[in-house]
Order: structure tokens, then C-alpha cells, then sequence
């Protein structure tokens, strides 16, 4: 007698996986075909990360930077900030170069809140504008409004800045204390991961 089980998977089906995280967020990963909103964000963020890649090659290409000094984790903490702030050997040139980019992409639909590159680590080398106001000194504010050059390592942005997936769709609870939306294409230097682009948006 035969006992096997016979699956047939129709095209056009995808795999939706939902975990929970220790923090008690919720996390979506998804490999489905986004829809709607997530798929106008999804071709944003593909366009935003080859434009974002341009300009870092040609920092390389420039000698500006070398690629060693694009890949640095030596971060160095960036005295008096909480949360922590640091610098790297490129920072200063993310700064002049895709800040415009990312702003562009930030002003398109008022449901996105951010649009960011990070490293494989969760490193933010250059927030949007309307994120990286002067410090003030007062806490509130200031981890509202000033953003940049932080570690965005917990468990919802290492996922975002590692995945090499095509994509990655997730929503978590952002410390500011909204639900967000978090959609994250790779970004790659010279055939080598560096990061990602993310974009934060509410449906």
C-alpha cells in the first residue's frame, strides 16, 4: 500500500513565512509576488539601490575611496551621543552623495517614512534630511530627528542589512513607537554584499 503524500504546487504559489520575535514584534519575511503598495515600494527600492550603487562606485572609480575603505566596520564612536553615533572611513562622502538620492525616493508617496542604506551590520552612514537635524541634547528629540550614523542592529534590521534574497518584507514595531513596514533589496559593490537599501513605509 502506498502511503506517500503527492503535493503539487501551482504556479504562480509562493512561500509566506511568519515568525515572531523575541521582542514581540512580528516579523513578515515574505517570498510571495508583493501587491499593491508593497510592489510599488518594491520597484522603488530596486531603482534607489542602483542609483545608490552608482555613486558609490564612482567614489571608487574616483579614488575618493578605495574599496577596502567602503566595507569598513572600524566604527568609531562619535563622543556624547545616545543613542551611540559613529563614524567610518566613508560617512563623510555618503553624506554628500546619496542623501539627495534617498531624499528623492522619501518624498514620492507620504505613507513612506524612511529610505535608508545600512551595512551588513545595521550601520546607518546617512539618514534622509528630515532625520538628521542637530542634536540638542534632549533625548526625545533627538532619537526622533537625528538618526543617522547609528547601529540599527536589532533583529529587524540585521535581517533587512543581511538578506540576499531578492527582497525581503517585514513589519516590526519601530522604537519611536510606530508599525511599520520595512521592505529591503541587497545592495552589491563589485559582486560583494555590502548592505541594503530599506524602505520604511505604513500601508
Amino acid at each position: 500500500m502506498d502511503c506517500s503524500i503527492k503535493l503539487s504546487r501551482p504556479f504562480g504559489i509562493f512561500l509566506l513565512i511568519v515568525v515572531f520575535l523575541v521582542s514581540g514584534a512580528l516579523t513578515a519575511v515574505s517570498q510571495e509576488k508583493p501587491a499593491g503598495f508593497d510592489l510599488q515600494v518594491r520597484e522603488m527600492a530596486l531603482s534607489c539601490r542602483d542609483k545608490v550603487a552608482a555613486e558609490m562606485n564612482k567614489l571608487i572609480a574616483g579614488n575618493k575611496l578605495t574599496l577596502a575603505q567602503l566595507f569598513d566596520t572600524f566604527y568609531i564612536p562619535i563622543p556624547n551621543t545616545d543613542p551611540q553615533k559613529y563614524h567610518t572611513q566613508y560617512d563623510k562622502f555618503t553624506d554628500e552623495t546619496i542623501r539627495i538620492i534617498l531624499d528623492n525616493y522619501l518624498e514620492q508617496d507620504d505613507r513612506i517614512k524612511f529610505v535608508v542604506a545600512v551595512d551588513r551590520n545595521g550601520y546607518l552612514p546617512t539618514h534622509n534630511t528630515k532625520y538628521s537635524k542637530p542634536l540638542t541634547g534632549n533625548g526625545d528629540f533627538d532619537t526622533k530627528n537625528n538618526r543617522s550614523k547609528r547601529m540599527f542592529n536589532d533583529r529587524t534590521g540585521l535581517a533587512a542589512a543581511r538578506n540576499e534574497n531578492p527582497f525581503l518584507l517585514q513589519s516590526y514595531s519601530r522604537d519611536t513607537g510606530e508599525i511599520m513596514m520595512d521592505l529591503s533589496v541587497p545592495i552589491y559593490i563589485e559582486d560583494k554584499h555590502w548592505g541594503a537599501i530599506r524602505i520604511g513605509y505604513q500601508r
